[in-house]
């Protein structure tokens, strides 16, 4: 968890603006994508590995638990993220599996702060996932908090209530509260705009936080639109805001992408808006996150836990210096928990260079870039091992020093865009692996 004065510092120094403006020449964006994918193309390359048993934990460590539910019972076109049609018998085999590998994990000797759980849809099979974060809570005594994703329409389910006292901070995926942008992604059939805005209204006070995920980069999403967008989530006004924007991969298909995708050349703008219309009423948490409240946890978990363990199909795990990918077959992974093995298959080692480029881009994503945090958890000197970077960043404007503090240093609004850019990069290079991974599944798989 972050301190105020932690968040207070990081933003210390960033200027107000008037009037919507763009943040950085396209040119530099552009080169952001270039660099970025030059990166992520040379390293972020899995190799095969069946491993029998995660790796034990190490002392003093913290972890957070990530647990994936695969399931939605309509599937959306543009979605890239690991999901089968919802079968309830398949999705009840799935849910027994995944309380059985989280057992497995705690057998490891882990204890885990906090915990957020992913799909899909999360809340599909309710009284499944209500039994899941129980024997989470039993088994890990150190977990401080539970998130999880939902879909509005669950919201407005009366079965919502089921997991009051259970989960401590729900993400509502929204995206828009345009009738048109719904229907254009699908998302209608969660229910108009103004029957979100009604669900999220009667049953965010069941949930300590309330996180509204909107989604900005959308074709025919004119500034009006998400003025409007921007105005209509802070008369809900919930806990937290996090304004996504819309992420193109090869997962979506190209026809999806000329249909939905706006050019990137309007994203700068946009997120002018965005800053603009949220720092009235919110404190920023990073490039796309928006809190009332400056020391709680958000959606991304990678930022405030150095490590991570994922169980379930498809779930990313980091530790130590290690990327681990579980398998994205249903199949296999139910074969490998009767096994009594864990469900990795894939795995990248990477170098102590590459973690440090990999943590310097979520600290400038999450706009508190220090030098003691690099000093006092990598033990090296930021300003000499990443020289290139941090030069760079400066040159450009991203980054600049802090008077006040030598070694917290200032991420300006544009540094916040380019972390954005950065960091939409990184999510659709994994969202490639992902699709990757699923492209071989065949009918018995899934």
């Amino acid at each position: 968890m972050r301190s105020t004065e932690t968040i207070k510092a990081a933003y210390k120094g960033t200027e107000k603006h008037e009037r919507s403006e763009a943040m950085a020449p396209e040119w530099m964006l552009h080169a952001t994508d270039m660099v970025m994918q030059y990166y992520l193309d040379r390293e972020l390359v899995l190799d095969h590995c069946v491993l029998r048993k995660f790796p034990k934990p190490q002392d003093n460590h913290r972890y957070m638990l990530y647990a994936h539910v695969p399931f939605c019972r309509t599937l959306c076109s543009y979605c890239t993220f690991h999901r089968f049609l919802f079968k309830e018998y398949k999705a009840r085999e799935y849910f027994i599996n995944l309380r059985k590998e989280m057992t497995e994990v705690h057998d490891l000797g882990y204890d885990f702060t906090s915990m957020y759980i992913g799909g899909g849809t999360t809340t599909v099979l309710m009284d499944e996932l209500v039994k899941t974060i129980e024997l989470a809570r039993k088994l890990f005594p150190s977990m401080k908090e539970v998130s999880c994703e939902t879909d509005p329409q669950a919201m407005g389910d009366p079965s919502i209530k089921l997991l009051k006292g259970l989960v401590d901070r729900m993400s509502i995926g929204v995206q828009s509260f345009n009738d048109d942008i719904l229907r254009m992604t699908e998302r209608d059939k969660f229910g108009t705009a103004e029957q979100v805005f009604e669900y999220i209204a009667k049953a965010k006070e069941d949930f300590p936080i309330c996180n509204v995920d909107m989604m900005f980069g959308f074709r025919g999403q004119t500034d009006e639109i998400l003025q409007h967008d921007m105005d209509t989530v802070l008369k809900l006004l919930p806990r937290q805001i996090t304004t996504y924007p819309l992420m193109v991969t090869s997962q979506t298909r190209r026809s999806v992408k000329d249909k939905i995708a706006a050019p990137t050349s309007i994203l700068a703008r946009q997120y002018r808006i965005i800053l603009d219309t949220l720092s009235k009423e919110y404190t920023q948490l990073s490039s796309w996150a928006f809190g009332q409240a400056t020391n709680e946890g958000f959606d991304e978990y990678v930022i405030d836990n150095d490590e991570y363990l994922g169980i379930g199909s498809g779930a990313f795990s980091f530790l130590g210096d290690s990327l681990y990918v579980n398998t994205f077959s249903l199949r296999r992974y139910s074969e490998r928990l009767r096994e009594g093995h864990c469900g990795v298959e894939r795995k990248r080692t990477f170098t102590k260079p590459n973690i440090l480029r990999y943590r310097l881009l979520l600290s400038l994503f999450a706009g508190r870039l220090t030098r003691k945090y690099f000093r006092q958890v990598h033990h090296v000197s930021l300003d000499r091992v990443l020289f290139k970077e941090m030069a760079a960043l400066k040159l450009i404007g991203a980054i600049k020093e802090n008077p006040d503090d030598k070694d917290q240093l200032i991420v300006t609004d544009r540094g916040k865009l380019i972390g954005l850019f950065m960091m939409k990069d990184f999510y659709s290079a994994m969202d490639n692996i992902r699709a990757e991974l699923r492209k071989p599944l065949k009918e018995s798989d899934m």
